[in-house]
């Protein structure tokens, strides 16, 4: 198994003129829940896109426990999407059983403690549901997979601030570290600092930093915020 779940080697990602990464490189480790931290446009969610398999580099590489980022990646990576991707139509608990037939390691058990704890209610159609409520489903259906890599593109987009910090918590619970990575992209920097062990910085589709969350506190006397306008701006 190689010592690094996510690699990119020298990536650049073109869309029609649009550069959208410019020749990035860096390595992330396994068993760590990781930040993609930076303004709106930054790049962040191409990153997630190519590690997800969903798009290809125009140059360079990516590689997955190894592997060529492909579409063949679904079984071990657990995807979430910052666009809606639910069928309206179903009902909560349809939308579990379909997922629970398209992944083999969709655990059911933890996805009906998930619901629980989200306070879904398992009979209302996805139609019905506030933006709020199918945020908190799509987080359901993807941490209730034991998939070894779990992207999360903006979790928290749409949901009202009162929960946030319960929803928060709630990835601290339902994600086991010994067999599983997670990497989310997000501008609410101080909301998810608590939960991060290291960030990746991203900014006009380069990566200014990579750093451990704690070494940044020691090291530089900062807060996560600090840290960023610091080499962002510097």
């Amino acid at each position: 198994m190689p010592e690094h779940i996510i690699n990119f080697n020298d990536v650049t990602k073109k869309y029609f003129r649009q550069t959208a990464l410019k020749n990035v490189s860096f390595t992330l480790p396994r068993g760590k829940i990781i930040g993609l931290v930076g303004p709106n446009g930054s790049g962040k969610s191409t990153i997630i896109k190519l590690t997800a398999g969903l798009a290809r580099p125009s140059s360079g590489r990516v590689t997955v426990n190894g592997k060529e980022a492909n579409r063949m990646l679904a079984s071990e990576v657990a995807y979430l999407s910052e666009s809606d991707f639910l069928y309206p139509f179903f009902t909560v608990a349809e939308t579990m059983n379909f997922y629970a037939g398209m992944f083999t390691d969709f655990d059911a058990g933890k996805a009906r403690e998930i619901l629980n704890f989200m306070q879904l209610e398992p009979d209302k159609k996805v139609k019905n549901l506030s933006k709020g409520n199918r945020g908190r489903l799509k987080i359901l259906l993807v941490l209730a997979r034991k998939a070894p890599l779990v992207l999360m593109d903006e979790p928290l987009s749409g949901l009202d601030p009162l929960v946030r910090e319960s929803i928060i918590k709630s990835l601290l619970s339902y994600v086991d570290l010994g067999d599983q990575t997670v990497v989310m992209s997000t501008h609410e920097v101080a909301e998810v600092e608590p939960l991060l062990d290291s960030v990746v910085a991203v900014q006009n589709g380069e990566v200014r930093g990579i750093a451990g969350v704690d070494n940044i506190r020691s090291m530089h006397g900062q807060n996560l915020v600090g840290w960023m306008k610091q080499i962002m701006t510097g």
